[in-house]
């Protein structure tokens, strides 16, 4: 192995050792989300060796995300730059051994074939919908995956190994319904999105050295700032679970796929197609009606009270409303429909 070096303090732990850092090199993990819990989960990885990491990501760095989302800086935020962009810049630093794919898109029934060959596949999103599509996929390739949220001071994670522990949908036949918590109203403490991602990413080292009887077989949930902790058993699948029970892949099929409100802001992605956009003759067309700024990977327009953020293949983030009607307006009138 080259540069043993550098892996030595993590090869003297037993249960790793050298052939378990072997296995950790030639790994290939992909990571869904690269915000607060995305970000430092990278990290990790990244310091540990692991092979290749594919990043997946939507969404752009801003001054907001600098507080928790250990992986950026001021520079990105001023860019504006895809997070799976910046973390593949960051993570070259750390770390020039591990390659990183960066892919900042959706991940959506169409992209989902970005989990696949993937050892393990880390949920660091902040949406149901996405961890339900991660979940059919999972189930349906019996590919191990680890979901993983916080919000506030609370965090929460739980294996999902098919045909050996309960799928998400077995824990969460429906989600969550009505008023709850997110990033925007609750706010989240940096420590409490830290916490889970090393929950997870030690979880994902058990998967990767082959350690399968250590593994957790719970969900398990922690509060830090009050210090209350459960764990519920999800070791058993559930018989009846529409997913992993009767086999049915609605979010794998795209069934009701909406437009989904971003944590942390007050905004919408459009999402509806692809469409080549050139950022030149758009920022000609759009320069009359607002302000306009782009570079090689995003394009910002300003109009009223209104931010457009346009990635390359046509995709968009509608800033200053949650009502996706108002926002696909918004975007046939200066995208186009």
């Amino acid at each position: 192995m080259q540069h043993r070096e550098r892996y030595s303090r993590q090869i003297l732990f037993a249960p790793i050792g050298s052939v378990g850092q072997e296995r950790i090199c030639k790994a290939k993990v992909a990571i869904v989300g690269c915000g607060a819990i995305g970000a430092s989960v990278c990290t990790l990885l990244a310091r540990a060796g692991a092979g290749t990491l594919r990043v997946i990501d939507r969404d752009y760095v801003e001054a907001s995300n600098l507080q928790r989302q250990v992986l950026f800086d001021e520079d990105d935020a001023h860019q504006s730059l895809p997070k799976a962009e910046a973390a593949r810049r960051k993570l070259a630093a750390i770390n020039s051994e591990v390659r990183v794919e960066s892919h900042a898109t959706d991940l959506t029934p169409r992209t989902v074939s970005l989990l696949e060959d993937a050892d393990v596949v880390l949920d660091c999103t902040d949406n149901f919908e996405t961890r339900y599509l991660i979940n059919d996929f999972s189930v349906k390739t019996s590919q191990s995956w680890i979901y993983a949220a916080a919000v506030g001071s609370y965090a929460v994670t739980m294996n999902v190994l098919p045909g050996e522990t309960a799928c998400l949908a077995c824990i969460f036949p429906e989600p969550p319904m009505g008023t709850f918590a997110t990033c925007e109203t609750a706010g989240i403490l940096s420590s409490a999105a830290n916490y889970v991602a090393s929950v997870q990413v030690a979880e994902a080292l058990k998967l990767l050295v082959g350690d399968r009887t250590h593994l957790r077989r719970t969900l398990l949930s922690l509060d830090l700032w009050t210090n209350e902790r459960s764990e519920i058993s999800a070791s058993e699948p559930r018989a009846d679970c529409r997913v992993c029970g009767e086999r049915l892949f609605d979010h794998l099929e795209g069934k009701g796929h909406p437009q989904i409100t971003l944590c942390g802001r007050n905004s919408v992605q459009i999402h509806e197609r692809e469409r080549p956009v050139d950022f030149k003759e758009m920022s000609s067309r759009l320069s009359p009606h607002g302000s306009v700024r782009y570079n090689e990977m995003v394009l910002k327009f300003w109009r009223d009270a209104y931010e457009m953020t346009l990635f390359r293949d046509g995709r968009a983030i509608i800033k200053g409303t949650t009502d996706p009607a108002v926002a696909r307006s918004l975007y046939a009138r200066f995208v186009g429909s």
